[in-house]
Formats: C-alpha cells, structure tokens, sequence
C-alpha cells in the first residue's frame, strides 16, 4: 500500500492575538514564583531587570524588555531591557514617544490582548511605522503581552527575537502572569505624602542621553535646559554640569515632555522650574537667569507668550 504525504508543511500565520483567558498551557510553572520572590526580596528596578533576564532566557529570546505609558496613552518611553550578548540594546531608544507609532499594536494592546508577530515583513500597511521600528532594532519575531493596573493599561512586557524567527505558544500565559505580578509592584505601592516632606515613590522619567563615549541615564527633573550646537545638542544638568548629545535640538522637541520644558529661542529650552530671572534690557531683548549657570540664556519674540504662561507673569 502507498501513502500519499502532503509535504506541504503548516502554515505559521504572520501574527496572532492571544487573550488572557487562552487555553495555552504555561510554559515551565517557575517563571511566577522566581518573578514574585524577586519582587519581594530585591528593589524594584533591580527585581524587575532580573525577572526579565530569566523569563527571556528561559523562553529562549534574544532581549525582554518593558515599555510604559504617559497618564494620557499619548506617548511612551522604553524602560527596562535584558539582551542577549549580540543581540543589540535599545532601551535608550524611544523615549516619550507618540504611540501614534505603534498605533497598530496599541489598539490590541487597549483590548487585553497579547500580539506574537512571527513575520515582521508580512505586517499590514497600517503598522508601516511599527514594522520599521521593528527592522531597525533586527527583530525577526516579537511578542508583546499587555500589562494591566486597576483595569487600566500601563505598561506592555515582551520578548524579540533576533537570531532566527520565534513562535512562542506555552510560555504567553506565563508572561500574563509575571506581567500582573510586576503592575501590582510598580504601580500599585502606595504614594508617600509629598507635603509631610516625604519624596514620592514614583521613579523619575528617566531619558539616556547619547554621547561619543556611551550611554548615560539621566532623570528628566535634572535637566535643566537644553542649547542647539549645530549637529549636537548641550545637554546642561541641575549640577552645572553640560553633556553633548549626539543629536539636533528639533530632535530633542519630540522627546521631552511638553509640560516641563518650554523653546524659548530656535537655539534653546528650558525646564521652567530651573528659571531664576527674566531679565528685559532697554533693547527690549529678553534674558534667563537658568538655574545656577553663569551665562544668560536668550529668549526670541516668538518665545516669549509660551514663558508668560508658563511663569505666570
């Protein structure tokens, strides 16, 4: 007797959308209790980067990373990151970004529903934006599983995969599980009371500044203005101290937060906590007092009514 065998194997489908209450078995049972037992014996940062170096090892990916919303779901900023030696970092990569960009994976994100892409060139016109995001970084397979507070979405936790394409099955409720575990860590510790003098417990927003020499994390509230210096960007900080950065100041506007941080001239930016004095000379210019620093800082006409509001004056 002949057997006719279809040698045409199953087909992998470019993505998928898996919900909460999936019938996916977990993938090894540890993952929960080793993510719990660092959560409650290590501080959060730490405990948070070590979960994400075990579940992405154990669940054979190239990085694991974690991404964080605004209050508003208007932008988002790359948080935490473990990756795989040669795999590429990028955790200093998109911070506050408009989730216009990925507008696409967001939607499903909001509907409680985990997105495994297996084929990142087969991605609809509508994730244009998050499909080049995603070559640029050399992901061949991305899985990202939302993160819940309060029934609210905050955050989103996942997995790339950059060597070779990666179907992940088992370990997505997992993943649900550890996500669940570190929302109620991160967002759900009560905040110390500001005016008994006590410092909140919420982390400052941290961005990374590029340099020629590396990467530096440093927190936004210590910031104190930013200057234009042709191709780069000076970088001037709360201890007097000024960082070049390693890109333009129109490329700086789309990073920070607009609430803090004010242009008041083509070649300038302030954190208009840090201003001292508004200086107005009998030309009729405009001068800050930033902070601490030496030299004035210029503001242009067309600077001038965004200051007002911001300083009340």
């Amino acid at each position: 007797m002949t057997l006719s065998l279809d040698p045409t194997p199953p087909l992998t489908p470019p993505w998928e959308f898996v919900s909460r209450d999936s019938r996916r078995a977990g993938s090894s049972g540890r993952w929960v209790f080793d993510t719990a037992l660092a959560l409650l014996t290590q501080p959060l940062d730490a405990a948070i980067g070590e979960s994400l170096q075990m579940i992405g090892t154990s669940a054979g990916a190239d990085r694991a990373w974690m991404f964080e919303y605004d209050a508003d779901h208007l932008r988002f900023r790359n948080t935490y990151e473990w990756s795989r030696g040669g795999a590429g970092s990028f955790v200093q990569d998109l911070q506050n970004v408009p989730v216009a960009i990925i507008a696409w994976l967001h939607q499903h994100l909001v509907a409680g529903q985990a997105v495994m892409i297996n084929d990142i060139d087969a991605l609809p016109r509508s994730a244009g934006p998050l499909r080049a995001e995603f070559l640029r970084q050399g992901n061949k397979s991305v899985l990202s599983v939302p993160m819940f507070h309060d029934g609210r979405l905050v955050a989103c936790i996942g997995f790339d995969a950059v060597e070779m394409p990666r179907r992940w099955s088992g370990e997505i409720a997992d993943l649900f599980s550890c996500a669940d575990l570190i929302a109620a860590a991160r967002y759900g510790r009560p905040q110390v009371d500001v005016v008994a003098g006590e410092a909140s417990s919420t982390p400052d927003a941290m961005i990374y500044l590029r340099r020629a020499n590396g990467v530096r994390g440093t927190p936004l509230s210590e910031i104190v203005g930013l200057r234009s210096s042709k191709d780069y960007t000076e970088v001037w900080l709360v201890d007097g101290t000024m960082a070049l950065d390693l890109r333009t100041l129109t490329q700086w506007l789309g990073l920070l937060p607009a609430g803090g941080f004010v242009r008041v001239h083509r070649t300038a930016v302030v954190n208009h906590q840090f201003v001292r004095d508004v200086e107005r000379r009998e030309s009729g210019a405009w001068q800050l007092r930033v902070h601490e620093l030496k030299e004035h800082w210029p503001v242009s006409r067309s600077g001038r009514a965004e200051l007002r509001a911001r300083l009340g004056i």
